[in-house]
């Protein structure tokens, strides 16, 4: 009788201990340990969004209209196309990295190499390095495309993988920890697929950028390279 004494005496202690000190919450996950839920797949997926990146530093950069054509080249170009010094202009095509002066070098070279070659000649020999020029142009931005058509794969694979963790748990024996174990899955599973999303979007979206302005250089390089033929069929036409 004491002791059942004692143990009703206590309960209501014990109970209101209970409700003054309720149970910590769990502290929220930081980003590295999301990143680190994500398992062995965001791996490669940094690596990705480290060469995404750079990728775009790198175009905002060199992705400029002077990759194409200068006014400088051009003044020059025209002054020694009107005195039909072909070999003054070839040096100094030589000299340019221009894709204007690349498409002028490659005809100017056909041209001295073969004083019996005719305008239309020239010109496929203009128009074929100028399709080269653009598609080395279409070229440079096509990684970011890769990158972003990769990464949400990448993603995809993650939430297999973290699936199959899971249902493998399901299928173990262990209750014990299977919640726990099912929780990791799930998390790798949500994790690698938010990842491979948030890499390919911006991804893309910086690839229609590029494309854009691609564009519009590939446009500035048409147009320069047709007002230089089109002075270069001046001088033929007094040549012959």
């Amino acid at each position: 009788m004491r002791i059942l004494t004692l143990i009703a005496f206590l309960l209501p202690t014990v109970a209101s201990a209970q409700t003054a000190h309720p149970p910590t919450p769990a502290a929220p996950l930081n980003l590295w340990q999301v990143i680190v839920s994500g398992g062995p797949v965001m791996i490669p997926l940094a690596v990705l969004s480290i060469l995404a990146v750079a990728l775009v530093l790198v175009y905002l950069f060199t992705l400029r209209h002077g990759v194409v054509v200068t006014r400088r080249y051009m003044a020059t170009a025209d002054a020694l196309l009107r005195k039909r010094d072909y070999l003054g202009l070839l040096a100094i095509s030589n000299r340019h990295r221009e894709a204007v002066a690349r498409v002028m070098q490659r005809t100017l070279d056909f041209i001295t190499q073969n004083p019996g070659a005719t305008f239309d000649q020239a010109r496929e020999i203009a128009e074929t390095e100028g399709t080269r020029q653009a598609a080395a142009l279409n070229q440079r931005i096509v990684y970011l495309a890769d990158i972003g058509t990769i990464a949400p794969m990448l993603g995809l694979l993650g939430t297999v993988l973290g699936m199959i963790k899971s249902f493998s748990v399901v299928a173990s024996d262990i209750v014990s920890s299977r919640p726990m174990m099912l929780a990791d899955g799930v998390a790798e599973a949500l994790v690698t697929t938010a990842a491979g999303l948030f890499i390919g979007i911006p991804a893309m979206v910086a690839y229609s950028f590029f494309r854009g302005h691609v564009q519009s250089l590939i446009a500035e390089l048409e147009a320069a390279s047709t007002q230089l033929i089109a002075l270069l069929a001046v001088g033929f036409s007094k040549k012959y």
